[in-house]
């Protein structure tokens, strides 16, 4: 039995993947600042905010840190929240690590790093942020890679996860459901807009694929390699489970405009940003080229993926 502590256990990516863990009969220890969405058996939960973790004890030997914990959502916080909790909690997790002589570090970065961009992105590509979510990831990626630098026992895996769907995601896929659900669906601006996607369980099995690898660091993105763009996601959703569903094109100025003009009240929670428009209307034009290489990088996936969903969630796409 091999005992891990998940960072960001609370969180969406984290619930999945304690759950995976606790089944294949490993030990878990998972820290956050929020309460678990579920108590599994067996499972120790803390309660720790990952900008400081001077007072957080562990016992017996830990054989992993997944660093999962981040201010993420935008827009949604001030730019400074980006910056503590993302670069102060990579920094005070690698001092845990030393604090405690642990050798392995799982992070998940973000495809942010490379900034807004209709061109493709690989590995290869050079790290371009325009926003403080993507520049304090790629500050938290190098604050991890010179931990691991520091000594040849040391194992970083980074992935650079697109946007990860699934039950308990709560974003913009399951927006879409909802609103498929209702009958409808509005493209904002176009219909081709690529967006680099990946389901929480084939996350997961890329992460499992990278720790079992022989490369003390390993930087990939997590994503499927078909380069599906919004029209293909809707009518697949649509194809498998809202077949009733209307799609309307609204020209992309009308929904910017309409955006801005509704911006003082999005604090009455009403999800239409300016800012949020423009990601959507921008590709996340992503290639898993690492993946490729490797062999583990299926096509034909998103039905595959809908379908996992529908029954994770009891058919409920929440």
């Amino acid at each position: 039995m091999e005992t891990h502590i998940v960072f960001g256990g609370s969180g969406f990516i984290g619930s999945h993947l304690i759950r995976r863990l606790v089944k294949q009969g490993d030990r878990v220890i998972s820290v956050d600042r929020k309460p678990p969405r579920e108590k599994l058996a067996g499972v120790d939960y803390r309660s720790a905010d990952v900008r400081d973790l001077s007072s957080l004890e562990v016992g017996g030997d830990i054989k992993r840190i997944y660093n999962l914990a981040a201010v993420h959502t935008t827009p949604g916080h001030p730019t400074h929240e980006y910056y503590e909790t993302n670069i102060l909690g990579a920094a005070e997790i690698t001092a845990f690590a030393r604090r405690f002589d642990i050798n392995e570090i799982v992070f998940t970065s973000s495809i942010s790093v490379y900034g807004p961009s209709e061109e493709t992105k690989r590995e290869t590509s050079e790290p371009a942020p325009e926003s403080a979510y993507g520049r304090s990831k790629l500050m938290a990626e190098r604050i991890q890679r010179s931990w691991a630098d520091e000594n040849e026992q040391r194992r970083l895996v980074i992935c650079r996860p697109a946007v990860v769907f699934g039950h308990g995601e709560g974003g913009n896929f399951t927006r879409m459901a909802k609103l498929l659900g209702k009958g409808f669906f509005v493209y904002p601006g176009r219909k081709d807009t690529v967006k680099a996607c990946f389901y929480v369980d084939d996350l997961l099995d890329t992460l499992d694929f990278a720790m079992k690898q022989p490369d003390r660091f390993v930087l990939f993105n997590g994503c499927y390699a078909d380069r599906y763009t919004l029209e293909q996601i809707v009518e697949t959703f649509r194809a498998g489970y809202f077949q009733h569903a209307k799609t309307f094109l609204v020209p992309r100025i009308a929904v910017s405009v309409a955006a801005t003009l509704l911006k003082p009240f999005s604090v009455l929670g009403l999800g239409i940003h300016p800012d949020r428009v423009m990601k959507l209307v921008r590709s996340t034009d992503i290639m898993p080229e690492w993946l490729e290489q490797k062999k583990q990088s299926k096509t034909g996936m998103l039905a595959s993926a809908f379908d996992r969903w529908n029954k994770d969630s009891s058919s409920k796409f929440d």
